[in-house]
């Protein structure tokens, strides 16, 4: 999709690459702290930050979406390409996401079973997120229309969650198929550390719902006041979740707020309100986008990295041995593989549109030796 997004967004980028942060440094305690390091307050904080990286992934695809979709109507581009474009990249998606699964069952030999082909991880969730969105962007005429429908769509996907876990459940389904709707894989149960489309989905439509008010004309003109009035409705859902939270009455047989709450999906929609306000702020002012960046190297290859860097810490080519690190030792082990992605970006940015230049060097033919 070059044509219509070669201008990019320094703090979305910015806020991509916080995300690949927040992922690296979890992946990286996760896989190699052991013994009583993995009980401690550190690794506790570890794992709450750990608790951002695929909401941000997610509502920034829907960011993206909006944006692109939005530049794509200006352009005057008919709403069927427009939705054959992210159809079309979510596809591209979903299939790299199955590749993913096919590459880390054959390095998992002999250990890994075969039902991890068909594991439902975050790639596969964003490619179907791309789809549906691309479907939604074909069918609105306007970015208030896209607005209005993206946010219905988030909080009908975030109401049915708790039903499609529990009494509700399609265990009619083969269990590969339900598993893309609740997460169920071959365990019986929904498992809350896979990405489903219910509710995992529900934060794309709200990146696509925020994206759609800021890339309006007024927002557009008045970014800072646009972004301040986001990060006040972050800090007002954030403040609504706990107190629809706090209610007795509940409209739910079977009510888990840390995994399938409406409550708690407002409250982390919430939350990336007011972390998107905040990198707008501090890009705006000069901090984030000075010189070169390593976070906005990390946003601008984001998949890259995510693809490249789970062998080096979860593996078979893990750089530390795994479950029997101390703090300090996986730390070392964090700051290396951050630099290694961040070099990884870098290189993979500077080699963006050359590759007939790269082959070519490498098919040109050796010199004539000189005639002595």
């Amino acid at each position: 999709m070059p044509e219509y997004g070669k201008q990019r967004l320094g703090y979305i980028d910015w806020m991509r690459g916080l995300a690949c942060l927040l992922m690296f440094q979890y992946h990286c305690y996760d896989s190699w702290l052991g013994g009583a390091a993995r009980q401690t307050r550190f690794s506790g904080l570890s794992k709450l930050g750990g608790t951002l990286p695929a909401p941000l992934f997610l509502f920034l695809a829907g960011i993206s979406c909006a944006l692109l979709s939005d530049r794509m109507r200006r352009k005057g581009v008919p709403l069927v390409k427009i939705a054959k474009t992210f159809v079309r990249r979510g596809a591209e998606i979903f299939a790299l996401g199955l590749l993913f699964r096919v590459q880390e069952f054959v390095l998992g030999q002999p250990w890994a079973p075969w039902t991890d082909l068909l594991r439902v991880d975050i790639l596969n969730t964003i490619g179907l997120a791309l789809i549906f969105m691309g479907i939604l962007c074909g069918v609105a005429r306007t970015l208030a229309a896209s607005a209005i429908w993206a946010a219905v769509v988030a909080l009908a996907i975030s109401m049915f969650t708790p039903p499609l876990w529990t009494t509700w459940r399609p265990d009619w389904l083969p269990w590969y198929l339900e598993s893309y709707i609740n997460g169920v894989h071959n365990l019986h149960v929904p498992q809350p550390w896979l990405f489903p489309i219910f509710p995992w989905v529900a934060f794309a439509f709200a990146g696509l719902a925020i994206g759609s008010m800021i890339f309006g004309d007024w927002a557009v003109k008045n970014a800072s006041r646009a972004l301040a009035l986001v990060g006040i409705a972050g800090v007002g859902l954030f403040f609504l979740s706990q107190w629809l939270d706090s209610r007795r009455i509940q409209i739910y047989s079977v009510y888990d707020y840390w995994h399938t709450s409406p409550n708690f999906f407002l409250a982390r929609v919430g939350i990336l309100l007011v972390i998107m306000w905040a990198v707008y702020a501090w890009c705006q002012g000069g901090l984030g986008e000075a010189g070169f960046s390593p976070l906005i190297k990390l946003g601008q290859a984001s998949l890259l990295v995510y693809w490249v860097h789970i062998e080096f810490v979860y593996g078979r080519f893990s750089i530390l041995a795994k479950q029997a690190q101390t703090i300090p030792a996986a730390t070392l082990g964090f700051l290396a593989i951050l630099v290694a992605m961040v070099l990884l970006a870098t290189m993979r940015i500077r080699l963006k549109g050359h590759g007939a230049e790269i082959l070519a060097w490498f098919r040109r033919s050796p010199k004539p030796a000189p005639n002595t």
